[in-house]
C-alpha cells in the first residue's frame, strides 16, 4: 500500500483535546481530525467543505513515531480586542469580528498548551487509494500548499516541509521503518503508538479522535497503544 510520510518538526506544536472554559489544551499525540485539516488546508479545502473533509477524514489510518517528545508549555495570552481589529487569515486576506459593544468590554484572557521542540513522525494510508485525493495528490499539495501549513494552530509553523515522502508498504509500521529517526531523536525512549479496539483498557491512551465537520465538533474517543521503538515493531 502506499503511504504518505509526514515529519512534524516546529519550535511549538499544539494536538488540540478538548477545550476546558478558556484552558486550550493538547493530546499526546496528532488527531485524525488535525491531520484531516492539515491535508484539507493544503489541498486548499475550505472550513466549510464539511462533505469533502468528512470523507478525507473516513478514508484516513494512521500511526505515530515520537522520535523526540520536547516538553510540556502552557502560555498565558490575554488581549484587549476591539471590533475594529483585524484578524490574520491563512487564505492571505484580514477578517473583521462579530459580536456587540459588550463583547469587546473586557481583556480576552485565555491558557493555550503546547508541545515545544517536539518532532514526531506519522504514516498515513487512504483507503481506498484509487479515491480522490489520492496520497500522489496529496504529496504534491504538501509541496506547493494552496495556503500556509500550521501544526495545530496558527502560530505553530513548521521548521521545516512537512513531507518526507510516498513509500510502498506492507503496514504502517513498516512505512515508519523507512524513515531514519530524527538526528536529535531521543534514542532510549521512541515510541511508536498505534490505534487499539480494546476500548477502555488501562494502559492505552485517550485521544478526542475525529470530528464531525457538518457540526464543527468532535464526536467519541479513539484508543492508542503505546510501546517502545524496536520493541516488536
Amino acid at each position: 500500500m502506499k503511504v504518505l510520510l509526514l515529519r512534524l518538526e516546529a519550535p511549538l506544536m499544539a494536538f488540540g483535546g478538548v477545550a476546558i472554559d478558556n484552558i486550550g489544551v493538547t493530546d499526546q499525540l496528532p488527531s485524525a481530525s488535525l491531520l484531516t485539516g492539515l491535508l484539507g488546508n493544503a489541498l486548499g479545502y475550505q472550513r466549510k467543505d464539511a462533505i469533502r473533509l468528512q470523507a478525507l477524514q473516513n478514508r484516513l489510518r494512521y500511526a505515530v513515531r515520537a522520535d523526540r517528545r520536547g516538553h510540556a508549555l502552557q502560555d498565558f495570552q490575554t488581549a484587549q480586542l476591539a471590533k475594529d481589529d483585524k484578524a490574520w487569515t491563512t487564505r492571505g486576506t484580514p477578517t473583521g469580528r462579530d459580536g456587540g459593544a459588550k463583547t469587546y468590554a473586557s481583556p480576552h484572557i485565555r491558557y493555550r498548551q503546547y508541545h515545544a521542540d517536539a518532532s514526531v513522525m506519522i504514516a498515513i494510508h487512504l483507503e481506498p487509494e484509487a479515491n480522490p485525493p489520492t496520497p500522489a495528490e496529496c504529496a504534491a499539495a504538501l509541496k506547493a500548499p494552496a495556503r500556509p501549513l500550521f501544526i495545530g494552530r496558527k502560530p505553530c509553523l513548521p521548521s521545516e516541509p512537512l513531507l518526507v515522502g510516498v513509500v510502498e508498504a506492507d503496514s504502517l509500521v513498516d512505512a515508519l521503518h523507512q524513515v531514519p529517526l530524527s538526528d536529535a531523536a531521543e534514542t532510549k525512549k521512541v515510541w511508536l503508538y498505534e490505534q487499539s479496539q480494546r476500548n477502555g483498557e488501562a494502559d492505552l491512551i485517550r485521544l478526542s479522535g475525529r470530528r464531525d465537520w457538518a457540526s464543527d465538533v468532535h464526536q467519541g474517543t479513539e484508543y492508542w497503544q503505546r510501546k517502545q521503538w524496536g520493541e516488536s515493531t
